[in-house]
C-alpha cells in the first residue's frame, strides 16, 4: 500500500491509499479518483515527503481503513448492487439525496463519473447489511 498528498484543480488537499503507484494512476486516468471535498475527478499527485522508518518504527503505520468503514455504514444506507442506479436517481432529482454506499462495475462507476454524478470508490470491501 502507499498513501499520497492528492489536490484536486480547486487547490483542496487530501491523503488516499493506493496498493501501488501504478493502481493510482489506472484510476485517475479513469477518473476514479476525486477530491474529498468538492468531488473533482481532476487530482493530481502533491509533493510530499518520505516516510523513513524511525528506530522502534520499522513498518510504515497501516491507515485507519476500519474506522473510515465504521463511520461510512454507520451514516450510510448500502444499497448493494443498485448503487449505480441510486447514485444517478439522486443526481437526476428523481429520488430524495441521501449518503449511500454499495457496489457497482467499474464500467458503471466510470459512467456515473462520465455523467458528472459525484462518486468515490471506498478503500475497503463494505458489509453487505442494509441500514
Amino acid at each position: 500500500m502507499i498513501k499520497y498528498t492528492l489536490q484536486c484543480q480547486d487547490g483542496h488537499q487530501f491523503e488516499s491509499w493506493f496498493q501501488n503507484a501504478s493502481a493510482f494512476e489506472k484510476l485517475a486516468t479513469a477518473g476514479m479518483v476525486a477530491c474529498a471535498d468538492c468531488g473533482s475527478a481532476k487530482v493530481t499527485k502533491s509533493l510530499m515527503a518520505p516516510a523513513l522508518p524511525t528506530k522502534g518504527n520499522v513498518t510504515a503505520p497501516k491507515p485507519p481503513l476500519e474506522k473510515i468503514k465504521e463511520q461510512v455504514e454507520a451514516n450510510s444506507d448500502y444499497v448493494g448492487l443498485s448503487f449505480a442506479q441510486e447514485a444517478r436517481d439522486m443526481h437526476d432529482g428523481v429520488i430524495p439525496e441521501r449518503a449511500i454506499y454499495g457496489e457497482a462495475s467499474a464500467k458503471d462507476a466510470k459512467k456515473l463519473i462520465d455523467e458528472g454524478v459525484p462518486v468515490l470508490p471506498l478503500p475497503f470491501i463494505p458489509s453487505k447489511k442494509a441500514n
